[in-house]
């Protein structure tokens, strides 16, 4: 196993920062050039990513975000962002109608190329010692997000990332057997219940142990909840403020 395969299966989130430590611009910039240099849709490079140190904004964004303190706390808070504006730009220069953005294939281009990236940035952030969380939170309140960045139309916030040297790294959470998660040739959907109350089992014996028995839930019901309720927010304030930005799509 080389050390890059070492590395991604290591992965932890950490939300436990050395406060006493900094992060470099150098070291943001070389994370950032790693993210971008993956691939993308067309080379439309879709993306932008914001780079957030300034204390009030971080505390105001970690507020927006449903109040998770370790983006106020650690140093450097990235918010990564389908772009689309840019290629507003080389449609207005060249003449060309702009019909991307009455599509959801927009949506689909734009998380899409955020995802590559931002699963480069969590691994060139990890190869330095640095410990990071991704956001989703932000699109619980996405349109203070664009009014704090100053976001222009046709880019929206999909994922923050929270980067900064770990004061303490948690255990790693278990993931579903690779049998699950790995098929061949077809999707086999008789064996996901079964594995699923396997999976139950490990994660309610995984978060005993980290709370000390205060917590004994498992995956399913977790995720069940947050898709019943969980989610109200995000829908009712991701959607608008995605029209608001001028994605078109029905």
């Amino acid at each position: 196993m080389n050390e890059t395969i070492q590395l991604l299966r290591n992965h932890r989130s950490v939300r436990d920062f050395d406060t006493e430590k900094e992060v470099s611009e150098a070291q943001i910039e070389v994370i950032i050039e790693a993210a971008l240099a993956g691939p993308n849709w067309i080379n439309g490079q879709q993306v932008s990513v914001i780079e957030v140190r300034e204390t009030e904004r971080k505390a105001a964004l970690a507020k927006a975000a449903g109040n998770q303190r370790w983006i106020k706390e650690a140093p450097v808070f990235l918010v990564f962002c389908m772009d689309f504006y840019r290629a507003k730009l080389a449609a207005e220069k060249n003449g060309t109608e702009f019909k991307i953005v009455e599509d959801l294939e927009a949506i689909m281009i734009g998380s899409t190329d955020v995802g590559i990236a931002l699963g480069s940035a969590v691994i060139a952030a990890e190869s330095m010692g640095l410990g990071i969380v991704p956001i989703g939170g932000l699109r619980r309140n996405p349109q203070t997000f664009v009014e704090l960045m100053n976001l222009p139309e046709y880019v929206f916030p999909i994922s923050g990332l929270v980067v900064g040297y770990p004061q303490s790294v948690p255990a790693q959470k278990p993931r579903l057997p690779i049998k699950a998660t790995l098929q061949k040739e077809q999707y086999d959907a008789k064996i996901q219940k079964e594995i699923i109350d396997q999976y139950d089992q490990t994660i309610s014996s995984y978060m005993s142990e980290r709370t000390s028995g205060k917590d004994t839930s498992d995956w399913s019901s977790k995720v069940a909840q947050f898709y019943d309720t969980g989610f109200d927010q995000y829908a009712k304030n991701s959607s608008p403020t995605v029209k608001n930005q001028r994605f078109r799509y029905k």
